[in-house]
This record gives C-alpha cells, structure tokens and sequence, in this order.
C-alpha cells in the first residue's frame, strides 16, 4: 500500500491499493465548467475515476482499463464525518434501517388511496409531517430522479425506492439528492432564484420568519461566495465544499463528548467504586446538599409529632375518652397540628421579611430558596389534619355520643351539653360543626384552584366556569383564607370539651402569625405612594413580550436575580403580578418583561399598545429590522398617556446569590432568561467603564466564568435581549461570558431541513459578524443542547452553580443531571430553581 497523496493541511487523503495505471491527461480548472461540473457521483461510478486536486487541476482517467480497476479508499476527515451527518429523515442512520421502515409501511397501507400515496401524504407518511411542504418538495425531486411521473400518487414499492434514497448511507448520493432538490430545472447549476426559492422554503420549515425578508440578500451572498467569476450559477462541487467547510466546524464535538466521557471516568472518586460504598457515598452526598431543607422538615415534623403526642395522651386521661375511646384522641392531636400548620404557613409568604432575612446569617442554616415548597408542604400537611380531624368526628364522635346510654352520657359529658343529650343533627349544626363545615369548602375550593392544572390555566372548564381556571382565580380565592381564619378562631372558641379560655389555644397560634402577615401587607400597601413610577419607555415585541422600562423610586435597591410585584390599577385596582427584574443595579431605570399568558397580562399588553406607535421609518436594504414597536415619555403629555404601574419590592430570589460561586451554569427557557439578563447586564456594567485587563481580572477573582444558555422556540424572541448580546460580544474582551442561543424550532445540525439555513449563517457570520437567525453578533445553535454534553464540559471546573428558570419539565432533568455528576465526577453542580 502507497499513499499517493497526503498534503499538509489537506482534509482528504487518498490511499492507492493495487496499481494498474491509465493514461491520464490533466485538465485545468480554469478550462471551463463543464469539466468540473462532474460530480463525486460520476467520478465513482465504474466508468471513470476523478481526484480533484484542490490547487492545479483535475485528475481524469480517460482510457477504460482492462483488468482491475485501482482501489481509492478515501479515508474520512472530520470535515467528511461531519458532512456524512447530512440527513432527511431523523433516527434513519442507525444501522436499524429495516426497523425504521416498517412504520412508514404501516403509515402507507394508512393513508394510501387504491394503493396509491399522493404528494400531500407523503410527509405524514415517512414521519415529517411538521414539514409538509419540504417534504412535498423532497418528493417532487425523487420523482424527478427516478424520471417517475407522481401526479397520480406513488406505489408502495416506489415509496420503498424514494426511503432508500434519503436514507442511503453513501454520503455522495444524499448530497445529490439535497443538490437536485436545489435544482429545479435538473440543469445541474444553481442560479440565484434556485438559492433563494430553497432558503425560503428552509426558513418556512424552521419557523424563520424574520429570515425570510432577507432571502434575497443571502442568496445574493452564497452566489457572492460560490460564484467569484459571476457565471450566474454554482455547481454541486462548489455547494459540496461550503457544506464540507460549514459541518466540519462542528465535528468536534464526537471527539470532545468521547473525551469528556473518558476524563469523567478516570475523575471518578475512589468511594464510588463499589455497590457498598457508592450506596453510602450518594447518601451523604444526599445530605450534603439537602442538609438545610432536612434539618427544617426534619424539625418541623418533630414538632407535629410531637403536638399529637402530647395532645393524643391529654386527651386519654379525660372522662370523655370513656365514651369515644381513641376517635377523640386521634381527632384532638390532629386539631393541634392543623392550629401549628395554620399558623406556621404564613410565614413563607411573608416576601418582604425574607428577602431581608436573606442577608443575615440565618441564611446560612434556613433554606429560604424553599419558601414557596414549605408553603406547599405546610399545605399538605393542612389538608391531612382536616381530612383526619374531620372523619374521626363525623364517622365516630358523634355517632357515640349520640348512640351513648344517658347514663353514661351524664357522667362523662353531662356538665360539658349542660346536661342535654344532642342528637346527629344538633352536633352538625352547632356552631364548631357549621364553621366546619363552611371551613372544609372554603379550603377545598382554594386549595384546588391553587393547583398547577388550575393556576397554569392548563385544564380547559366549560363556559360558566371557565374563569375558575388561571392565576386571577387562584389569587382571589387565597383571599378567602380572610375568612377562614375568623371561622376558625370561632372553631376553637366554642368547643365542646373546654369551658375555660385558657384551654381554647387557637386563638393563641395563629394570632401573632396573622397580625405579623397582616401588618407586612398593609405596610405594603400604605407605601403604595413611594412606589408609583413613571413609565420611561414601553415596547412590544414579537412574540407577546411587553418591555417596561421605568423610573426608579428613590432608595429602591436590590440584587440581580431578584424580583418585584407589578400592579395596573388601571386594569386591576387588587391584582399584583412578579416579575423579574431585567435591569442591572447600577443602571439608573428599572425594567420588566412580560410575556402575555393570562387575561391580566393580555389586557396590560393591549393598553400599552395603544400608546406604542410602529417603526415609521422603513429600514434600508440589508439592515436588520426590529420588531417591535415603541413609545418613550419625552414629555408629560406622552407620560400621561400610560397606563399607571405601581411596584412593591424587591423580592429575593435564588439567583441572586450567583456571586457565591467561581462558575456560573445559567439556564433559561424563553421569558425565564430574564433574571440571568440582568446578570449579564451587572456583569457588563462592571467591564464597560475600565476594559483593562486589571480591571477584568478584579471581576474574575470572584467569578471566573459564566455559560449562559438560553433555549427558546421563536425566533422573535432574541429581539428581546439583542442589546445585551451585541454588548456581550463587544465588550467582553476577557470571555468571562460564554452565551448560547438555542432555537429549538429548527431543525438539528446535519439535517436536509436546516442545511442551507446553517451554510448562510456561517457566511454570514464570517463576513459580517451578525447571526441570522438571532440577527446579533452571538451565534445561534438549532434544536435542543445536550444537556449531558453540557455538564461532561463543565466537569472538569471549578464546583459550579447552575440556575434555572423556565418549564418544570426540565427542572427535573437538570437536577438530576446535577446530582449524576456531582457523584460521579469531583465537581460538584448545586441546582438552584426560580419559585414564584
């Protein structure tokens, strides 16, 4: 064997077995197109052999040769393995083809008419039925190649032909399909028309809809890029070494992942090798992290226990006991939880004591980030100890004493029913059994509605009731908890079993608890007026994002990561919404964002577009557009225009501690970037005014690097936050921030559907330095990231913080992924989750 071929920097080396050589003659590229025009598919086809010399000319072998033919084997660069990524189909490149097939088989014999598929069910039919109008194209070119004529539908061994092509796993034939699906006229060229129609229909299949105003301008610049000598065409060589040069960037990533496996596995601990020792290690490791959340629930379900011992044991000494034995303990130390629980659930509401406990050393030993989940389990525990209380009255009390012989009855209970036996119904409609009653309801209504199906709005109610659903109805029947506070003092007042005051303890729970919350929202609410602020600018952007941007009240200070409370009086005088706070705390204006999601946001939004005027300039070719539209308050009358906002806060949020840490993993999923914003915005105030590098370095000894991930599905999105990217990118000459964008409604790197988008936004990007798809100066990645991938990178850090503020459906997965490598590398990552 001889390596005829191997030149330095080279992504192609040809290895010769066997020589048997030709005639040859040299052909230079510069002598015309029609010689090079000959694709990878014509030079490997058994006629004829081409070697594409990247610098003097084209190796053609003329003569038929007699015997055997020489044997190139093309040994793969990573620039082909990543090329060998482009695909139609997703999970068809497994090596499980057959088993891939025999869906698209069923799917046939489902939707074909006297066993004909026609073209508008062929994307259903192999599984891209999100992409009809690529896959109607894509069916039209495998017509074409097979010189089929597919009006009239296609058999299902025809549909067989067209699987095979799109999922051949020779690479040259799935680049001459993309190539002719380019070429509509099978001229073998691309025009400029030909470019701009694919990218169209690319931008159409991955929801690209700001792409599309610049079609034309990016196929100006691949014909800019292809064409140097202005032939009014590009050939399929020509298209296949910009794929070869755009795929091959992203090909270390196998390489990097199978490196990062190896270095996860030799960084494994020596105390998570065996069964014994791992089972012991994850559960120190288990409380470790959790220790503060386990040491709090820990005492406060002592503390239950407790009660219910004490008050369970009290109550068997009693005469009354005599007649309804355990139901009556059991029923009493139930009702002394739920005094405990009562009163304990208001203080993890109490916003505006937290956020300054926060900064004390208690900090250090209570789990404030936890607030709103104690809440959820005091709640719960509420929900046991009425359900408990309740049915050992109603299902065993009563029916005893009233079942109970007078005799008895009057020597036990007699002084404590003035000596009246009651029956069944004097019980139930007694004052204790009404207020009961109306408490049960009243609990249960709120309770429910304060669910995620009903507070989300994700369960759909028939028409009467469809405003029970939503954040609006679950904040007003809180509200109702007014008054079961008053029902329950009364509860606990008018007992049957204790005459003296001191015994009836309820009052004493929960009355320093309520006039402790009480006072914190009336305080609120009597500082209003200090917190009334001006409306500096309002935009709306695409995607229903309302901007605000707002003065800032005078001593209003707080963190990046925190929060605040927006109330409009003016479309509700009762109802206040948090919100993050996206200004950083140097900036001398406060700002929001809110996504439309309910009646109350919707109706914020449209009377701020009221004001808002659309751009009235219409933008030069080839600039960006913004989409959005805008009002500023450059004078009163502007300002009275506004709708009137009033603000309480701020309020403490996990993400505001992001300073404890030397590396920051900050995740957000579309609106949920906007804590991590005002992040990258304190960060960047802090490189703006001094860029020298001391400066940078006396930001770094307390952080040393920042990954932001940001993960939404519209493009409009990015319009949100375009500042702080293009500032990202100017001024962070250090790297401290590492920013990338996900645009999960393209499709994945490497697919048929994203290919062109991906090859203009590398031209772009290099020429320009604007993304097109984010249209800042940070570039945009397709689909989803692997999270896994992710954290294999951050492995080999520093302990790393990683916030995250979005979906609950991922919340679960990242902490998981947190704990998987804090166990099973020497990192450790503390997953923080924004609560509101």
């Amino acid at each position: 064997m001889a390596n005829i071929r191997n030149p330095e920097g080279d992504s192609t080396k040809w290895m010769l077995q066997k020589v048997d050589m030709d005639n040859m003659e040299e052909v230079p590229i510069d002598g015309g197109g029609q010689e090079r025009s000959s694709s990878a598919l014509e030079c490997q086809n058994g006629e004829k052999y081409c070697l594409d010399e990247s610098g003097s000319g084209v190796m053609k072998r003329i003569n038929g040769a007699q015997g055997n033919v020489p044997n190139l084997e093309k040994t793969k660069s990573g620039a082909a393995r990543g090329l060998n990524s482009l695909r139609f189909l997703d999970r068809t490149r497994t090596g499980k083809e057959g088993d891939a097939w025999k869906p698209v088989q069923k799917r046939f014999k489902l939707h074909a008419v006297d066993g004909k598929l026609f073209r508008d069910k062929f994307g259903v039919c192999i599984g891209m039925g999100d992409s009809k109008e690529f896959a109607a194209e894509l069916f039209d070119t495998l017509a074409r190649r097979r010189k089929m004529y597919a009006e009239d539908g296609i058999t299902e061994e025809e549909l067989r032909q067209f699987w095979e092509d799109m999922t051949n796993r020779d690479l040259d034939s799935r680049l001459q399909v993309f190539f002719d699906m380019c070429d509509k006229n099978g001229d073998g060229k691309l025009s400029e028309d030909e470019v701009k129609e694919v990218i169209l229909l690319s931008a159409s299949t991955n929801k690209l809809s700001n792409l599309k105003q610049h079609a034309e301008e990016y196929a100006a610049l691949i014909m800019e890029e292809l064409d140097p000598d202005h032939q009014g065409h590009i050939e399929m060589w020509q298209l296949e070494t910009l794929l070869r040069g755009m795929v091959g960037e992203s090909e270390e990533g196998p390489k990097f992942q199978k490196r990062a496996q190896t270095l996860s596995r030799t960084m494994i601990p020596k105390k998570y090798r065996s069964p014994i020792s791992k089972y012991t290690s994850k559960t120190l490791e288990f409380l470790h992290d959790n220790w503060k959340r386990v040491w709090l629930v820990t005492l406060w379900v002592s503390i239950n226990l407790g009660l219910f011992i004490w008050k369970f044991s009290q109550y068997k000494k009693r005469e009354a006991f005599q007649v309804m034995g355990y139901c009556l303990c059991t029923a009493k130390g139930a009702a002394e939880t739920l005094k405990f629980n009562m009163a304990l659930i208001l203080i993890p509401v109490c916003r505006r004591t937290l956020t300054k406990l926060r900064s004390t050393f208690l900090s250090v030993i209570i789990p404030f980030d936890d607030n709103i989940n104690f809440h959820k389990l005091i709640a719960l525990a509420i929900a046991i100890g009425v359900f408990t209380h309740t049915a050992m009255h109603v299902t065993c009390d009563f029916p005893r004493i009233v079942n109970c012989s007078p005799r008895k009855f009057m020597r036990f209970l007699g002084p404590q029913f003035n000596y009246k036996q009651p029956s069944y119904g004097d019980l139930v409609e007694s004052i204790p059994g009404l207020t009961g009653i109306i408490m049960i309801f009243m609990m249960s209504f709120s309770f429910t509605l304060a669910t995620h199906s009903f507070r989300r709005n994700v369960i759909k109610l028939p028409w009467p009731f469809h405003h029970l659903a939503g954040f609006n109805a679950f904040w007003y029947a809180h509200h109702l908890f007014v008054i079961v506070y008053i029902l329950l003092i009364a509860h606990g007042f008018f007992l049957f079993l204790s005459n003296h005051w001191y015994m009836k303890t309820t009052w004493m729970y929960v009355m320093v608890p309520i006039l402790f919350y009480a006072s914190e929202r009336t305080l609120t609410s009597v500082h209003d007026h200090n917190h009334r602020v001006g409306v500096i600018k309002a935009t709306i952007y695409t995607g229903n994002v309302l901007a605000l941007y707002m003065t800032k009240p005078p001593g209003f200070k707080y963190k990046s990561g925190m929060y605040l409370f927006v109330k409009c009086p003016d479309v509700s005088s009762f109802e206040w919404h948090p919100f993050s706070i996206t200004s950083a705390p140097g900036d001398d204006y406060l700002s929001v964002h809110i996504r439309t999601l309910g009646d109350w946001t919707k109706e914020l939004k449209n009377r701020f577009a009221k004001v808002c005027e659309p751009p009235s300039e219409k933008p030069k070719k080839g600039c960006l557009i913004r989409m959005e539209t805008r009002a500023e308050a450059k004078d009163e009358a502007v300002q009275a225009r506004f709708p009137r906002i009033i603000i309480k806060g701020p309020y403490g949020a996990p993400a505001q501690n992001y300073k404890k840490y030397d590396v920051l993993l900050l995740i957000g999923l579309g609106i949920g970037a906007t804590p991590f914003i005002s992040i990258m915005k304190d960060l960047l105030n802090d490189i703006k005014p001094n860029e020298s590098d001391s400066s940078l370095q006396a930001i770094k000894k307390g952080l040393e690097r920042v990954y932001f991930y940001w993960v939404t599905r519209e493009q409009g999105s990015f319009e949100w936050f375009k500042g702080v990217m293009n500032d990202i990118a100017e001024y962070d000459h250090g790297q401290l921030i590492e920013m990338h964008n996900y645009l999960t409604s393209m499709y994945e790197e490497g697919d048929a559907r994203s290919a062109l988008i991906a090859m203009v936004q590398s031209l772009q990007h290099a020429k320009n330095g604007v993304d097109v798809v984010s249209e800042s100066r940070i570039k945009a990645h397709f689909a989803r990231p692997n999270w896994k991938k992710v954290f294999s990178r951050l492995a080999s850090t520093h302990p790393s913080g990683v916030f995250y503020c979005g979906s609950p459906t991922l919340a679960n997965p990242l902490r998981l992924l947190c704990k998987e490598f804090s166990q099973n590398t020497s990192t450790r990552f503390h997953f923080h989750k924004e609560n509101f």
